[in-house]
């Protein structure tokens, strides 16, 4: 089992790069070609997501991204620092912008869910962790 941990500050520019790089990791542990835009898609809303909680909190920890080559499956975990008391207060602060800013997580969620069979979306010690995987393709052995 093969895994590859990135970690980024929360920083805009750096969601495309772990897109990139989640592809990549995908591709090379045998995610059917046909699900890498989903893969790549996926991991854009789960990162975009993590680093607007980030900034939202002001929290200085990296976002976190594990990829995971199981023997039949994909899995990526991204992680958050948000816990606890943060998760808790989301969408129900008395100014709309964190209303707003609650319904826009909501949204990338639903997004989320629409492009991963299996997903799995709650926390760790560090924080908030949306855990999503994929079936690795099946090629035939050639004589």
């Amino acid at each position: 089992m093969a895994t590859v941990e990135l970690r980024f500050s929360a920083l805009p520019e750096h969601v495309r790069t772990a897109r990139l790089v989640a592809a990549a990791v995908a591709r090379r542990a045998g995610v059917d070609e046909s699900v890498l835009d989903e893969v790549r898609l996926a991991v854009g809303e789960a990162c975009s997501r993590a680093v607007g909680l980030h900034r939202r909190h002001s929290l200085d920890e990296p976002v976190r991204v594990k990829l995971i080559e199981q023997e039949k499956r994909f899995q990526i975990e991204v992680g958050d620092g948000v816990g606890g008391k943060h998760a808790a207060d989301d969408g129900h602060a008395a100014d709309g912008a964190a209303v707003d800013d609650a319904a826009e997580a909501a949204m990338g969620l639903a997004v989320i869910s629409g492009l991963v069979d299996d997903l799995d979306i709650g926390s760790d010690d560090d924080g908030g962790l949306i855990r999503m995987s994929w079936p690795l393709a099946v090629h035939p052995v050639l004589p």
